[in-house]
């Protein structure tokens, strides 16, 4: 099976343009193509998994990446997905950022003379005059048919500001950009980047012709990865200071039993001879698929060493075995301590498993708390230093997460 078809197999591709072109271009290693990554967060998230996945197939097939850092569309935010507007980094915030993808990205994608690249749009965009911009783009872009893209039509009712609705032609600017000075033929994204995308191709054909446009191709890969990577409230991060292997590990050890396969097949690098035979599998054994997609993913982004102690640690921690050497762990210093004691309470806040005393206490008042597998019922149940001290102590919140409490 060739990489086109592998891609559609394993339910990546959602739209595209000159499909025929495209099917063509991949499967001869042709395709120098790009995905772009705003700088949000110093860290990329399980969310990201797909595009960077998606990039080493790519890539293994002979065609070249283009990891596009959106140090100047971040400056801007991207509206698409959002009910408000995103807050405003400053230029080293971006930039600090930037350098934590990349660090993430080398594990997927190698880059070097030949292979893959890293791009800042930045390096473009903000020397831009804007005045030149309007001059040089503005006639390529209908106000109409901009109002009609879902990316902006989520938000008229809210209210969509001026600033926002820049993002598309700055967007459709780096695929102009890229294809004069980089060669880069192609652009994947989340379908929900649909109509950003169509600018950019849209351009290209209004500025350079025709026979430009038979080399522009966009083609998109379904967007259930911008679903990902989110668990109670929380971002599930590649940087392990941020979200450790282990908790990594459980986050897709506990995916739903719908979504597991699903999952496998579009996340890991497993043979589809080997996934198709999962298909029957049910009960027991999608606990088992759990298991291969939560080592597979946590091989990928920290090491096989790191996977392996994860597997281990949830393994023994639901056996009931009772080693916790690789148990994620909340650390508490003296000054946690009033009397010798802590509150259960402050111990949920310290692990980021509350984020206030009153989410701990209905989370008690609700039975989701327990402490070495006691159930708390009293929310200003306290712990003492000297149990901490002397034995394990474990504090869960309902079955899924769990933390060794340690004292520095």
């Amino acid at each position: 099976m060739q990489i086109y078809e592998e891609l559609k197999a394993r339910g990546l591709i959602a739209q595209v343009t000159n499909e025929e072109e495209i099917r063509e271009m991949v499967n001869a290693g042709k395709a120098k193509f790009y995905i772009g990554f705003d700088c949000t967060a110093d860290s990329l998230t399980a969310g990201h998994f797909m595009a960077l996945t998606l990039m080493k197939r790519l890539q293994m097939a002979g065609n070249q990446p283009i990891a596009l850092i959106g140090g100047g569309t971040t400056m801007i935010g991207d509206p698409s997905g959002r009910s408000d507007m995103r807050k405003m980094l400053t230029r080293e915030d971006i930039d600090h950022n930037a350098e934590g993808f990349r660090k993430q990205m080398e594990r997927f994608i190698e880059f070097g003379e030949g292979k893959a690249q890293m791009v800042n749009n930045a390096d473009w965009l903000l020397g831009l005059n804007y005045v030149e911009l309007l001059r040089e783009v503005g006639t390529c872009f209908s106000v109409n048919n901009m109002l009609r893209a879902e990316c902006y039509k989520q938000r008229m009712e809210k209210g969509l500001s001026f600033f926002e609705f820049n993002y598309m032609i700055m967007q459709s600017y780096d695929f102009y950009y890229l294809f004069q000075h980089y060669g880069c033929n192609m652009q994947f994204g989340g379908d929900d980047q649909w109509s950003n995308m169509l600018g950019g191709t849209e351009l290209i054909r209004k500025k350079l012709g025709k026979d430009a446009h038979a080399m522009t191709i966009t083609l998109l890969t379904d967007s259930q990865g911008k679903k990902m990577g989110k668990t109670a409230g929380n971002a599930v991060w590649l940087d392990p200071n941020k979200t450790s292997p282990f908790e990594f590990y459980q986050y897709w050890r506990n995916v739903a039993d719908s979504d597991v396969l699903k999952c496998i097949r579009m996340l890991t690098f497993l043979p589809l001879e080997e996934i198709d035979k999962m298909d029957s599998w049910e009960g027991s054994q999608l606990n088992t698929a759990k298991e291969i997609l939560a080592f597979e993913l946590t091989k990928l982004v920290h090491g096989e060493q790191e996977a392996e102690k994860a597997q281990k640690a949830a393994r023994d921690l639901f056996s009931g075995a009772g080693n916790s050497d690789n148990m994620p762990t909340v650390s508490l210093t003296d000054a946690d301590f009033t009397d010798g004691a802590v509150q259960v309470l402050d111990v949920l806040i310290k692990a980021d498993i509350t984020k206030s005393k009153g989410e701990g206490r209905r989370l008690v008042q609700q039975g989701g708390i327990s402490v070495n597998d006691e159930k708390i019922t009293d929310p200003f149940a306290v712990i003492k230093k000297d149990d901490i001290i002397s034995s394990d102590v474990i504090i869960k919140k309902g079955k899924k997460v769990f933390y060794k409490i340690i004292c520095e």
